[in-house]
């Protein structure tokens, strides 16, 4: 077993990257790619930063030691808009009263410098575990996963992952997915005082509208999973008019699909369209699926008794952590796109969903800390002994 973590180390680290402003949007992660680097070249991995867009950056670190399976260690280094209502400086990590405050302590450079701290232990001890550790860091997992998307798209071989996200160090193994069609709803431009010359857009959209919640309410929100919960449609944007005294000519509707673990987004593309054919034909609406809005992507599962959720288990009950089953997210979160090159993994970290997002986001300092043992105690149940 290798030497333990160095707190005062982690903290120095977490504090460096916080103060790296990586705000998603409008995104920009590469300084704190050449930060995260530079801290695993100097424990002995090979390091490559693979920009795919001016300015979005990921980090992928490797070290391998003789033939063996491959685990990653994965989270992002993009945030949240700070906005409003602090009451602490959002980029400069505060301690006080064992919680450690700044955008992205707990979501997610917490877990990321708690994944760091668990590589240099394993490189510590590198003579006593066989196969390969990647660190893969990525930008934008808060809009659209295009780091994870592009690390993904080259097809890498990982048999097991370990994504960073606020858990409370308990261990996740499924999350919801989510599709956003922006609809339009076509009508016809006329000028306000005289509506009957024109097709108002808004009065076509209404017969779409209540289409849609009947459709919640009577097949989507009755497809459940026992870890996230139900399946969901809701609208969440809507959008008409050029002018005050205009009739509208067009009415655009934005949808949220929320999608369950064992949902295909192909056959939930097909849903909306149908839905849409649905208006048309009983409704004479005139609509169209305008685009796609970039998400997450969509659900994951990783089987309960797959051994990465035992080991997953094991070490947090370990090092503290209160959940004795693994859980599921309502949200999203990068596992999918390495379930989608066949690696099983689990979702663990320091911090709570509940204070993420949130003014004055904080991680726990004890939770921060062990969620290093529990990275590390996870690897080394994966990897053979050598």
């Amino acid at each position: 077993m290798s030497i333990g973590p160095d707190p005062g180390r982690m903290k120095t680290d977490l504090a460096r990257l916080v103060g790296l402003n990586t705000e998603n949007p409008p995104g920009g992660e590469h300084a704190a790619a050449e930060l995260v680097g530079g801290l695993l070249r100097e424990a002995g991995f090979d390091v490559a930063l693979d920009s795919y867009a001016p300015g979005r950056t990921n980090v992928v670190a490797r070290m391998t030691r003789g033939d063996g399976p491959c685990l990653a260690f994965n989270t992002h280094m993009d945030v949240v808009p700070a906005g409003d209502g602090w009451t602490l400086p959002p980029f400069q990590l505060t301690e006080r009263d064992g919680r450690l405050y700044g955008r992205g302590a707990c979501d997610a450079k917490g877990p990321l410098i708690a994944m760091v701290e668990a590589l240099r232990m394993l490189a510590d001890s590198a003579d006593s575990w066989r196969g390969t550790l990647l660190g893969v860091f990525v930008a934008d997992e808060e809009v659209a996963s295009e780091g994870a998307r592009h690390f993904a798209a080259g097809r890498p071989a990982i048999d097991y992952v370990v994504v960073g996200e606020p858990t409370e160090n308990g261990t996740i193994i499924a999350h919801k997915g989510s599709l956003r069609p922006l609809v339009r709803v076509h009508g016809v431009a006329a000028h306000s005082g005289t509506p009957d010359l024109g097709d108002n857009a808004v009065y076509r959209a209404a017969g779409l509208v209540g289409l849609v919640e009947r459709l919640h309410r009577d097949v989507v929100s009755r497809l459940s999973h026992p870890l996230v919960g139900n399946a969901s449609l809701t609208i969440t944007r809507m959008n008409a008019g050029i002018g005050d005294n205009i009739v509208p000519a067009h009415c655009d509707l934005l949808l949220d699909r929320r999608m369950i673990p064992g949902e295909d987004e192909e056959v939930v593309k097909a849903e909306i369209a149908a839905l849409l054919d649905e208006a048309r034909q009983r409704f004479g609406v005139r609509a169209e699926i305008l685009a796609f809005k970039p998400t997450t992507g969509g659900a994951a599962e990783t089987p309960a008794d797959h051994p990465i959720v035992a080991a997953s288990l094991e070490a947090g009950r370990r090092h503290g952590a209160r959940a004795e089953a693994p859980g599921g997210f309502t949200g999203a979160c990068d596992l999918v796109h390495f379930r989608g090159i066949g690696a099983y993994g689990s979702v663990l970290g320091p911090g709570s969903l509940a204070v993420a997002h949130k003014p004055d986001e904080f991680v726990p300092v004890d939770e921060f800390v062990a969620a290093s043992l529990i990275y590390r105690d996870i690897a080394t149940r994966m990897l053979p002994r050598a």
